[in-house]
């Protein structure tokens, strides 16, 4: 087994099992081909057939009063944690020469997004619904195409954007998830909270490493990223707390409240 080409395997299985399988079976001590280049097959990324997929304006409304409504919400964050699986698997196998650390840390996050998606696939089925049962959106994986020839620009604007306003919504989430009652799914809310602090950590960690590398300076340069790849804008209220504990600087905290 080697690292990278099981992570492109993954990548392309369209059964959401195989896929968070094929992941959680890779040994943390697995081979790394660090430099190997692939060729860019057909079918990324693999998905089953639901959910439609559809506009994010159209997604459903997401109301705490009825078991639906909530279904509805836990569906939506379960095709978040699909898309973060694919991403984090689509970041192994793409981007070669990187440090072999670079490769282990999307490894873990590989992982723990799969098991952030099979904790709430099952908690949907508890709720007597599953995935695929509702339409979602798919504004992450379309960065994520945006971006495939850019590592820099992933790194900003997947990790650092995207997946960064999880920190700001989550604990949010979680509280209207227990005060409707709903006490296991806000508990499932928590953990991926605090795994994802790790994760933007992560990114933040390599954006950092790459703009050191290349002599620029982080805010200015993710302000020209986030214009060129057409970026959403930022909006507060932000999570201070969680993104300092997630790597990003005094600075670019500040630069978040212009």
């Amino acid at each position: 087994m080697e690292l990278r080409a099981t992570a492109l395997q993954a990548l392309l299985a369209t059964d959401t099992d195989t896929k968070c399988a094929l992941l959680s079976a890779i040994p943390d001590d697995v081979l790394v081909d660090c430099e190997k280049q692939f060729a860019v097959p057909v079918g990324i990324p693999g998905r089953p057939e639901k959910p439609e997929l559809i506009a994010p304006g159209k997604v459903g409304r997401r109301s705490m009063v009825t078991v639906e409504g909530r279904a509805i919400l836990v569906h939506a964050l379960a095709h978040i944690e699909m898309n973060a699986i694919n991403l984090a698997a689509d970041i192994l196998w793409r981007f070669a020469g990187m440090p072999e650390k670079f490769y282990r840390d999307w490894l873990k996050v590989a992982k723990e997004e799969a098991y952030h998606f099979q904790l709430l696939e099952a908690h949907l089925r508890t709720m007597g619904y599953h995935y695929g049962a509702f339409p979602a959106h798919n504004s992450l994986w379309e960065m994520a195409e945006k971006t495939t020839d850019d590592l820099l620009a992933r790194l900003a604007l997947v990790p650092r954007t995207l997946e960064a306003r999880g920190l700001d919504v989550t604990p949010g989430l979680s509280a209207k998830l227990a005060q409707a009652g709903d006490r296991e799914g806000a508990d499932i809310l928590l953990i991926i909270y605090r795994d994802e602090i790790g994760h933007v950590a992560i990114g933040n960690y390599w954006y950092q490493s790459l703009c050191d590398a290349q002599g620029i300076d982080t805010i200015t340069t993710y302000s020209r990223l986030a214009a060129q790849y057409q970026a959403p804008k930022l909006r507060g209220p932000f999570n201070l707390d969680a993104r300092k504990e997630a790597g990003f600087s005094e600075a670019e905290l500040q630069a978040l409240e212009v």
